[in-house]
């Protein structure tokens, strides 16, 4: 399987490129060459495979030619070991809840994986790689827990100061050894743009090797299109047409979902539910794609003002609105909106959800007032407790704090302030390890 750019100005690559470089040389994401559908009798037989037999099944295809088989299950019981599960609100309605691995949120899954393939790659090169990767909340703590301690690999994290929650923070500054965290006077899509520039830089990419562990990385992204399968698995007996709600910022997730789909997975429509960083519901209803600074919300890791993988779904229409629209709708909430469905789901339905779940939630919901007879699934992207204030605030209740979130309030937060690309620059100047 080769990679090739969607700017098209690229040679194509293998997985193992792709991975190792991040981001093609003329700016563009890399993209599989081929999707090929899985067999019919896959998806009907899905209850009796394991979650791992499942995820080696569906990512094989991409990975092959440079993760042996060996590798790849053992890469697969390591990362996929918590479980998802599918929690009822309603007949019709469910949760899948993403939140159950170590840093508590979605993105644990795609960072280890990731981190895992990387040091397996890292071991042939004997050559040190440096992921760059920005953060406007749980991205940074998933792939700092991820990548710890792994040979060969720096982790260098870019989040903007005071926009991620108090325990977010907590996650990627406290661990140290190869990892450090550089706090940017500015906004997520500032530290996007710095890291962007980073990796077409001539002297850095002459001096080390530079990769991304953002979803615009392909064994960052790829790795979520198991949640949608497993949630298939655990909800094809309804007997309904599924739909998925997803909250969105990034688009890395939403775009695996409809990977998945691309693989042959029965879903009748997607839902992109954003915060008040509405520029793809705009897009979808004017067909004018217009990036702007992003907001600021109670749903931080949503506050994207040009997010990066929607191109891999304008792409996957071949940029046609008129089809993307048969497939994919998109609507935006407000903060307030997010906080009466946060108190509307724990006063009506006992369940606890953060504001990134009750925007999934928002989406859903506006989507079935149209179409009541689906089975509709939100994404719980993370573990309520990562939100405390604005969620004990909301639902004024107390939540306890799991012991893996209690021990890291007491650590000691080490971080570096920048404020320009230059900053960063000079830091990984200084701190490189030369290539050879």
């Amino acid at each position: 399987m080769k990679f090739y750019s969607l700017n098209k100005q690229a040679p194509k690559v293998s997985f193992k490129q792709a991975v190792i470089k991040g981001i093609a040389p003329d700016r563009g994401l890399y993209f599989p060459e081929q999707i090929h559908p899985l067999p019919d009798s896959f998806f009907e037989n899905l209850e009796n495979l394991s979650d791992h037999e499942i995820a080696f099944t569906a990512i094989q295809q991409f990975v092959e030619a440079d993760i042996p088989e060996t590798v790849l299950k053992k890469i697969l019981e390591e990362v996929l070991d918590f479980d998802f599960p599918l929690v009822p609100i309603t007949e019709n309605i469910a949760a899948l809840e993403l939140f159950h691995g170590p840093t508590m949120a979605f993105k644990d899954v795609g960072a280890r994986f990731m981190a895992r393939c990387l040091g397996e790659f890292s071991h042939e090169k004997d050559q040190e790689v440096t992921v760059l990767v920005a953060t406007s909340g749980d991205t940074g703590g998933a792939v700092a827990n991820g990548f710890l301690g792994v040979n060969g690999v720096k982790v260098v994290i870019l989040y903007p100061s005071g926009k991620v929650s108090d325990i977010q923070e907590k996650q990627l500054t406290t661990l140290g050894k190869n990892i450090t965290a550089l706090e940017v006077k500015g906004t997520f899509d500032d530290c996007q743009h710095m890291v962007k520039t980073a990796f077409l830089d001539g002297d850095l990419t002459q001096k080390m090797e530079l990769t991304s562990a953002n979803s615009i990385n392909v064994a960052r992204w790829l790795p979520q299109l198991f949640y949608f399968l497993f949630a298939y698995k655990q909800s094809r007996k309804k007997g309904k047409e599924i739909v998925f709600s997803v909250p969105s910022g990034n688009f890395g997730n939403i775009c695996a979902g409809i990977m998945a789909q691309r693989l042959g997975m029965p879903c009748k429509h997607f839902i992109a539910a954003t915060n008040a960083n509405d520029i793809v519901p705009h897009f979808m209803e004017t067909g004018a794609y217009i990036p702007k600074a992003s907001v600021a919300t109670i749903s931080n890791a949503m506050d994207v003002g040009d997010p990066s993988n929607f191109i891999r779904i304008r792409h996957l229409y071949g940029d046609n609105l008129e089809e993307l629209s048969k497939n994919l709708s998109s609507y935006s909430f407000t903060d307030q909106e997010t906080k009466q469905a946060m108190l509307q789901l724990y006063n009506d339905h006992n369940y606890v959800a953060d504001p990134h779940g009750a925007v999934g939630y928002l989406g859903l919901k506006k989507y079935m007032a149209d179409h009541p007879n689906i089975y509709g699934i939100f994404l719980e992207t993370a573990h309520p407790v990562k939100f405390l204030d604005v969620v004990e605030e909301t639902i004024r209740e107390n939540i306890d704090l799991p012991e893996k979130i209690a021990i890291l309030m007491d650590k000691e937060k080490k971080s570096i302030p920048i404020s320009e690309y230059g900053d960063l620059k000079a830091f990984l100047l200084k701190n490189r390890v030369d290539i050879n």
